[in-house]
């Protein structure tokens, strides 16, 4: 049901290129998948999705938990039907909740306690509970309970979050009731090296279909990331996926490709076309600045959407300027079709065995150092 198949390896570094296969069909790896937290992409409909070619999306434990129910969502036939999405989904644990609503929360090894974001009534989630509540969701990858340890994290607490998160892992394979769902174990650790031994060792015993790598992207500087990077990803099985959980700078995406990672996800893309910025082949452009009020060029002449496709820069920026809904619609259409053409470029150049020079060109051209 659920099969990892690893395709080509890049012989110049540790990229490669896979299928992961779900009941709900198969997505190429390396892939950027857009996140939609609340049952749906921003400002996206599931047509747009599919033609901008995204092959798998994210929802959010802790967010349809809260509204509208997983229960209603169950009721309604799973994810699946209640947002209309045909490909494979993926469901976040709630773990970087635990980490975000910090000043809301209550962490203990039975659980979390917390105060919802909304009305600020209390909650309680435990392994068995997000289990549950994943399980009533039906995505084809769910993602074990964890703690997002913060930046910066002093050793001791570190290696007891790291732990912690062993054991949590542990009640999540016991209260997993579903064989149709890809349970994936998140490896913990912080910027310690030796904790990230020890929390992949302590994940990967357990022998699961995928693993992610977690705490990362969290506040600390990019080297430090591509440092744990290193030392991580080379732990983890060839024969299974790795997923980096929230990243998705277009230098990061590459980075963590070069390093071996499969997967990758994060709000970037959606957020910042909200405040009308938008990513190009020539770096970040702020359409909504001045300089664009005449510019009847298209977002990225390189770029292939909708959006590049039939309007201009001073369209868009008279949107944005004028409060219109399309405005967000149509930046955030071309950020998500960027880094997903981003990811399949990746892919023909590790097919082609040239993906170190696909990186330096667009590190050139992107403006990056």
């Amino acid at each position: 049901m659920f099969e990892f198949e690893l395709i080509k390896q890049d012989p110049r570094s540790k990229a490669r290129i896979g299928k992961f296969h779900t009941p709900h069909g198969s997505f190429d790896t390396p892939i950027f998948m857009p996140v939609g937290t609340q049952a749906t992409v921003k400002a996206v409909t599931p047509k747009n999705l599919e033609e901008i070619q995204a092959q798998t999306i994210l929802a959010n434990t802790y967010h349809l938990y809260i509204r509208p129910g997983h229960k209603l969502v169950k009721e309604a036939g799973g994810l699946h039907r209640f947002m209309n999405w045909k490909g494979p989904i993926l469901t976040d644990s709630g773990g970087f909740q635990v980490f975000s609503l910090a000043d809301l929360r209550n962490i203990k090894e039975e659980g979390v306690t917390f105060r919802s974001h909304l009305d600020g009534s209390s909650h309680f989630l435990s392994p068995e509970r997000v289990m549950e509540i994943q399980n009533a969701l039906g995505a084809d990858i769910i993602m074990a309970f964890d703690e997002c340890t913060p930046y910066p994290a002093d050793y001791d607490y570190a290696k007891r979050s790291a732990e912690r998160t062993s054991r949590w892992l542990k009640r999540c394979i016991q209260a997993n009731r579903r064989e149709d769902q890809a349970l994936f174990g998140i490896i913990q650790g912080s910027m310690y090296a030796d904790l990230r031994k020890m929390s992949a060792e302590n994940i990967l015993a357990n022998d699961l279909p995928g693993y992610a790598i977690g705490g990362l992207s969290v506040g600390e500087p990019k080297s430090v990331m591509y440092e744990m990077l290193d030392c991580t990803v080379p732990l983890m099985p060839q024969n299974k996926p790795r997923y980096l959980m929230g990243v998705g700078s277009p230098d990061c995406l590459l980075e963590g490709a070069l390093r071996g990672v499969d997967m990758f996800d994060c709000v970037l893309p959606t957020r910042i076309a909200r405040n009308g910025t938008v990513l190009t082949s020539h770096g970040k452009v702020v359409v909504r600045n001045a300089v664009y009020e005449r510019d009847f060029s298209p977002l990225d002449p390189e770029c292939d959407c909708y959006a590049c496709k039939n309007f201009t820069r001073a369209y868009i920026r008279h949107l944005i300027k004028a409060n219109e809904i399309l405005a967000s619609v149509l930046t955030s259409i071309h950020n998500l079709r960027f880094l997903i053409r981003l990811m399949e470029q990746v892919r023909e150049a590790i097919w082609e065995e040239r993906l170190i020079e696909f990186c330096n060109e667009f590190y050139a051209k992107y403006g990056y150092e």
